[in-house]
């Protein structure tokens, strides 16, 4: 596992930034193969981050950083505990606001909207909480993440008039059918509190894909789930990319590599890498932020050996 909530150890911070610049993508496969042909039916939308500042108080969480997401890919924000990839994810979520720097998605700025108006923009997320209501069945719970969807009105919906039942059983549908998708047909009429872990977090999903988003913001989802349903969730990733673009935070190494078309790697808030998985993982730069020292150009680690020592590290 990348690094977890151990104590940081003691790590030099004085090394040179590295801010790539970043240039549009030919859709490489995952791990870094060949460019993978253009589909006239993939996502068409870029979401950009360019030149992102934040600072709370003294304290600068992120040193103007910059990311590109294509339109039907996958990429991923990966780095040491504490080097700024929950800011990140929250200013992309509309959570924080940035100091500097300018969000776009579709050509649209989003500096000035809140989190509920992404929605709208065909832009859903999960967070590393699952935040289910406890009062709701699992499948009242995935029709909120629709609500943005629905096409009549207050009025309606509060006197029952026939359009806002029209529009409730087809949620309800859809809401059942993304269950369904997922697996988690069998959920529907159970409670969270009833539901393992891993069975909240694929509700929480379907809330997230049911409002058929054109951008997934995932945040740690992989947290809390075991060997066999962590490849079930990537190969799922892959598969959203026929409909959507995704940005994932993510600990695990492993599925970090095996699903990402780019990786974004920062440090202390900044930049220090991005590419593609296979370039990412030979990075001495990269490594040297994991295991805390330089490490020659060329030399090969293995996964594991940077999800051990990342581990004794800093926090997200």
């Amino acid at each position: 596992m990348w690094p977890g909530s151990h104590s940081p150890a003691t790590r030099q911070s004085g090394r040179t930034r590295v801010t790539p610049p970043i240039e549009p993508d030919p859709q490489p496969s995952p791990s870094g193969g060949e460019p993978r042909p253009h589909d006239p039916g993939r996502p068409a939308s870029r979401y950009l981050a360019q030149g992102v500042t934040v600072r709370f108080g003294g304290l600068v969480a992120l040193d103007d950083v910059s990311l590109a997401v294509e339109p039907g890919q996958v990429h991923g924000v990966i780095g040491p505990n504490g080097a700024g990839k929950t800011t990140l994810f929250n200013v992309c979520c509309g959570f924080v606001k940035p100091n500097a720097g300018s969000l776009t998605w579709d050509e649209r700025e989003l500096n000035n909207l809140h989190a509920h108006d992404l929605a709208g923009l065909g832009i859903a997320r999960t967070l590393q909480g699952v935040g289910l209501f406890p009062g709701m069945s699992a499948l009242e719970n995935v029709m909120t993440g629709a609500g943005v969807r629905s096409t009549s009105g207050f009025v309606s919906a509060a006197f029952g008039l026939p359009r806002a039942r029209r529009d409730e059983q087809a949620l309800q549908e859809r809401a059942m059918q993304t269950l369904s998708d997922l697996g988690a047909a069998h959920l529907a009429p159970r409670y969270p509190g009833m539901l393992p872990y891993p069975d909240q977090k694929k509700v929480a999903l379907a809330r997230a894909l049911v409002s058929e988003p054109r951008l997934l913001l995932l945040d740690e989802p992989a947290a809390g789930l075991s060997e066999g349903e962590m490849d079930e969730l990537g190969d799922l990733v892959q598969q959203l990319t026929s409909r959507m673009s995704v940005l994932i935070v993510e600990h695990h190494m492993d599925l970090v590599m095996r699903i990402c078309d780019q990786i974004t790697v920062l440090d202390f808030g900044q930049v220090i890498a991005r590419g593609t998985p296979a370039e990412v993982r030979d990075d001495p730069k990269v490594i040297a932020a994991y295991l805390g020292a330089e490490v020659s150009a060329g030399e090969e680690i293995d996964t594991a050996v940077l999800e051990s020592h990342g581990t004794t590290t800093k926090g997200a």
